[in-house]
């Protein structure tokens, strides 16, 4: 906001203290103690400086997240995890050792008979069919795709909110210029009232509602560095950042305008991890299929045990045999079926559920880009034809006032007016920003 006509107020001696606003007794002639303005103007500048860490931008706060966020660590641990599963997927069952007793009888043998006590040592070994070993890698494989398709999503998530936390982060800081210069005007204004009183130029009513009205953005701006605190919190929080981590806002990362694309089905079903989503598990749902079918596959056991002769007469033997499952039986095969028809059903409530989401996202983001117009529109309104007509009637009023032609409180009304005026524009910036980061988020940009 310019008060450049202010200029010529300021060559007064506008340091003059009063212990009390009043008139001067009859008679008495006004005393007048001059001090550098300066000094005081430098020591609330100081005061309101806060010490800032380093700039960081927007870029570099994603990039900071996607490596340091603990809930994409988890799901890379997921990720982890299954391709570790796949790597197992194709193992068979242990071999079975075992000994014993072989037909050692329970009375003993009559004497020329032939002793058939002996002592089994057996070997046996179950191969799992082929095919179905190679079905359930494909599973697994298609379970770690799934994970890193989720981890996307929530990454979206979060970069969705860091995004809102920086644009508020952005806005609030206008907003503290803004309310720094509007305490500034008012304090200037009370300072010339306080002048002009003692020589009826100024009324005291007047002066203490300027100094309401700066008591009140004073208010604000305690207000308005909470919120910038809770957007930095957020920010460090989601970095995984010390809460004592101090961090400035870079303002060149912030867009001056952002392209809206063309929202069609390709669009959507190449940037949605949720669809991506939908997709892999319809696949693992199908690999599923193949692992159940797999099922009716034979599976194949192997046998070997070794008799060692403990009597006289009888000599050492083996045993070798080999074992084969029927899973065609019909008492078997029927849960195999089963499972492989339920997995239809839940394919084709997939592929209605994907269905409805891209129509839902569809009329969405159309809904967006429409808003996204308006409050663009609002804006360049805001910029071009009500801040620069309201900011010249404030100035004409202003002028006004410097040549005894207007009361103060029609200038405190006219600055009240742009002050205002000025919060709705930030208030409309900061929803512009929101509504492209809810955009971006639904196509995931």
């Amino acid at each position: 906001m310019n008060y450049a006509h202010l200029e010529n107020w300021k060559d007064m001696k506008t340091s003059i203290q009063y212990t009390g606003v009043r008139r001067p007794e009859s008679g008495t002639k006004l005393s007048i103690v001059n001090c550098q303005l300066t000094i005081g103007f430098i020591a609330m500048l100081l005061l309101s400086m806060n010490v800032q860490g380093q700039s960081i931008s927007l870029d570099s706060i994603l990039r900071v997240i996607e490596k340091q966020n603990p809930m994409l660590q988890t799901y890379r641990n997921r990720v982890d995890a299954r391709q570790a599963y796949v790597a197992g997927s194709k193992g068979i069952m242990a071999p079975e050792v075992g000994g014993g007793l072989w037909m050692f009888p329970y009375q003993k043998q009559d004497a020329g008979m032939n002793d058939p006590r002996q002592i089994m040592l057996s070997v046996s070994q179950t191969f799992t069919n082929p095919a179905k070993l190679k079905a359930n890698e494909k599973y697994f494989g298609s379970q770690a795709s799934i994970e890193q398709t989720r981890e996307r999503r929530a990454f979206n998530e979060l970069r969705a909110q860091a995004k809102i936390a920086y644009y508020r982060w952005y806005v609030y800081e206008q907003k503290r210029a803004a309310l720094r210069e509007s305490e500034s005007i008012l304090t200037l204004m009370i300072k010339i009232g306080q002048l002009r009183f003692p020589y009826n130029q100024s009324k005291l009513s007047s002066i203490y509602k300027a100094e309401g009205r700066l008591y009140e953005i004073q208010n604000m701006q305690v207000m308005n560095e909470n919120e910038i605190h809770q957007q930095q919190t957020v920010l460090k929080q989601l970095m995984n950042l010390p809460h004592e981590t101090q961090i400035a806002l870079d303002s060149t990362s912030i867009p001056a305008d952002v392209e809206i694309m063309t929202i069609d089905t390709t669009l959507l079903v190449n940037s949605r991890s949720d669809l991506r989503q939908l997709d892999q598990t319809i696949q693992s749902m199908r690999l599923s299929q193949t692992l159940e079918k797999a099922q009716t596959k034979p599976d194949f056991n192997l046998s070997f045990n070794h008799m060692i002769s403990v009597g006289e007469g009888m000599p050492n033997q083996f045993m070798l045999l080999g074992m084969v499952t029927i899973p065609i039986a019909p008492w078997s095969s029927k849960m195999y079926k089963a499972n492989v028809q339920g997995m239809n059903y839940e394919i084709e409530s997939m592929k209605t559920e994907r269905l409805a989401i891209l129509n839902e996202v569809q009329g969405m983001t159309t809904n967006m880009i429409a808003e996204i117009k308006t409050l663009r529109k609002q804006l360049e309104n805001y910029q071009l034809r009500i801040l620069p007509a309201l900011q010249k009637n404030y100035e004409t009023l202003m002028l006004a006032y410097e040549e005894n032609k207007e009361e103060l409180p029609m200038v405190i009304e006219g600055w009240e007016t742009v002050n205002m005026t000025q919060l709705q524009y930030l208030d409309t910036l900061a929803r512009y920003y929101e509504m492209i980061v809810n955009y971006e988020k639904e196509i995931e940009k």
